[in-house]
């Protein structure tokens, strides 16, 4: 794993580009501690740096950037090719000079073509290819997108890297909200791709290369792989065959899955929860193993948080090499303020915070650890997939004014008091339990009229953001995707297929991937290796929910190795008390970034609002954490953004401006 950054200068530079490319290269050093590099052709003004950590050919045959052996490409690499042992022999005769994936794919796109070995490539990846013939440069990310990759114009001049934070030192760079991707990301509680949350720079889509013929040109973006369509021919063609005969293919393409993703020169693990997916990644990766296979898990003294126990309960079971790490509220409380260097730019997802100490943790034995990120998307995990159908079909039965009349009925008790009333009693620090509160978010789905709108109602923060940010008018990447995606055969594979292309990788690959590499720690996922994924839009969607089960197929999997008593619980997710630390030991923190004089200080908010829900939850009135918490990660952001520009330079400040970011 490692961070690349890069430029197409349009003109020359007061600071040496060698000297630029260096500082670029430095602000992503926690992606690749082991290793640096830069390139650049003073001709065309095209620069590449990098930095690396080294997981395979650990020599200096694997230094990058690498050139092709006839000198016409150069590459710097961020990721993995698994297969590239395969994709060697296929090429078949030719001088080595050491044995890296990266070799291998200069190798293979000097023979095939960029595209044609691209489309051979097992992996995660983002990199970027100079071809000094042609004069080309060409950007390109992994199927799904597993790694990042930010780019765009500055001063006419074309930039790219891994992370923002080395784009941010560009001379001319202008830190400018965009106000549309503020809106977008009020709703998600992340930025959406293909935007940042920068006027000019965007995020290049998974499965899609980027050509840029001159530094100034409009780059052309091409896609190699969709999700979409795979989606969408899976469903046309299912799998044919006995009960049996399927689960053993599912078994056989995982196994590989994780097999290739053992291939490191450096120590790997796993992490552990002992849910479902990485059980199953673990279970398989031992089964695979001589030795046992170390394994990582973060616990919670508060009961209502804590997987430790189940996942001790697995690790024992299949007999490995296992870590486990107590933590307390004040431990993940010590890491919130060092989310938004973290991550760049605003992300609300609180599972980061117990994402990066159990990174943390297990960077102490190992360099590279395997996740089971990808299980719920693919084989239906989520409950919001069987809620969309089930509400849909009891709401399709009643009449319009119906729903809406009890949707009323509900809001006019508070949730208090339903409680009160069902005799039932909270837990200090988890009104999300509240029966009261949880017929209050039905209520809000009450007027749906179609499944699509249930689901974006289920999957909102705020459900009119264009409303809280002033001036905005909110990107339709997620509204758009599921109303595309409504023509899916049923209800929960419109909705893994909204997640797949959307919340996978912009919410759940950003956490994993930011909070890992802050520690230097590579993070591989083989239930996301793109024959999985296209194996399962083939499996009919009883292999994905039966019985009330959701992800039979992998549980049936699972069960070869673990007892289904081991692993039969409900789901939890990797969740943190934040409603209660909001009431409590974050309290203060959180009262000054929401203050009104604060939360006005940009112009980018509508105040009341969030003043009213803050109050409320505050208050106890109501559970308003999942509103709350994008707010209060985009005013640590921007807090801190604004005192690092103003650090650098006297002269920029940030600046607030609606509109979308031109084409580039």
């Amino acid at each position: 794993m490692c961070g690349i950054a890069g430029f197409w200068l349009k003109k020359p530079l007061a600071e040496d580009p060698i000297a630029l490319l260096n500082r670029m290269g430095n602000t992503l050093a926690h992606r690749g501690p082991d290793d640096s590099g830069v390139f650049y052709d003073n001709k065309p003004g095209i620069g590449l740096s990098f930095r690396r950590l080294s997981i395979i050919d650990l020599s200096a045959e694997g230094h990058q950037p690498m050139a092709s052996s006839s000198g016409r490409y150069s590459i710097i690499f961020n990721g993995e090719v698994y297969n590239y042992e395969e994709v060697r022999a296929e090429l078949g005769s030719h001088e080595w000079r050491g044995h890296s994936d990266t070799e291998v794919m200069l190798a293979a796109i000097e023979r095939w073509g960029l595209e044609a070995a691209v489309r051979r490539f097992v992996g995660m990846f983002a990199f970027a290819l100079y071809d000094s013939f042609e004069q080309r440069l060409h950007l390109v990310r992994d199927r799904v997108g597993i790694k990042p990759l930010y780019y765009g114009h500055i001063d006419g001049s074309f930039v790219f890297a891994s992370e923002l934070k080395a784009l941010k030192i560009f001379p001319g760079f202008q830190p400018r909200i965009d106000r549309d991707s503020l809106a977008a990301y009020m709703r998600c509680a992340y930025v959406p791709a293909p935007h940042s949350i920068y006027r000019g720079i965007r995020q290049l889509p998974g499965g899609n290369i980027l050509t840029l013929s001159a530094a100034e040109a409009s780059p052309v973006v091409t896609p190699f792989w969709s999700a979409a369509d795979v989606a969408r021919e899976g469903v046309k063609s299912r799998i044919e065959g006995s009960e049996e005969e399927i689960l053993e293919g599912l078994h056989t393409t995982l196994a590989d899955a994780v097999r290739l993703r053992m291939i490191a020169d450096v120590p790997l693990g796993a992490f552990l929860s002992g849910g479902i997916d990485s059980s199953l990644v673990v279970a398989l990766m031992q089964s695979q193993s001589s030795r046992p296979v170390k394994t990582f898990t973060i616990g919670f003294h508060e009961d209502a948080f804590n997987e430790a126990d189940h996942a001790r309960t697995i690790a024992q079971h299949l007999g490995t090499d296992h870590t486990e790490l107590f933590v307390t509220a004040r431990d993940a409380l010590d890491l919130v303020p060092l989310l938004p260097s973290m991550y760049d730019e605003p992300f609300a997802d609180s599972s980061q915070i117990p994402t990066h100490l159990v990174s943390k943790l297990a960077r102490q034995k190992v360099t590279v650890a395997l996740s089971g990120d990808g299980g719920d998307e693919l084989f239906c995990g989520y409950f919001r997939y069987t809620f969309v159908n089930s509400l849909w079909n009891i709401l399709k039965r009643i009449p319009r004014p119906a729903a809406i009349g009890l949707a009323r009925l509900i809001r006019a008790v508070p949730p208090r008091m339903i409680d009160k009333w069902l005799g039932l009693f909270l837990l200090r620090g988890r009104l999300s339990i509240s029966p009261g509160h949880k017929l209050y978010r039905l209520a809000d789905h009450l007027a749906a009229q179609d499944p699509a709108e249930i689901y974006l109602r289920a999957v909102s923060m705020w459900p009119e953001p264009a409303d809280l940010v002033l001036g905005s008018n909110e990107y339709p990447g997620l509204l758009q995707a599921i109303h595309n995606f409504s023509t899916m055969p049923t209800a929960p594979e419109m909705a893994m297929l909204t997640d797949l292309t959307n919340y996978l990788p912009d919410d759940i690959l950003t956490k994993v991937d930011r909070a890992s590499m802050a520690v230097s720690l590579e993070a591989r996922v083989p239930l996301l290796d793109h024959r999985v994924i296209e194996l399962a839009w083939r499996l009919p969607l009883n292999f994905k929910i039966r019985a009330g089960k959701t992800k039979w197929a992998l549980r049936q999997v699972l069960n070869r190795y673990v007892p289904a008593s081991l692993i039969e619980r409900p789901k939890m997710g990797f969740t943190m008390p934040v409603d209660f630390w909001l009431r409590g030991p974050l309290r203060s923190w959180a009262e000054d970034l929401l203050a009104p004089g604060t939360l006005g200080q940009h112009g980018l908010f509508s105040v009341p609002p969030i003043r009213a829900k803050w109050e409320e939850h505050v208050s106890g009135a109501r559970n308003w954490q999942y509103l709350l918490w994008p707010v209060l990660m985009f005013q640590a952001w921007i807090a801190q953004t604004a005192s690092v520009v103003g650090s650098q330079s006297d002269h920029v400040t940030i600046l607030s401006q609606r509109g979308s970011p031109s084409p580039t």
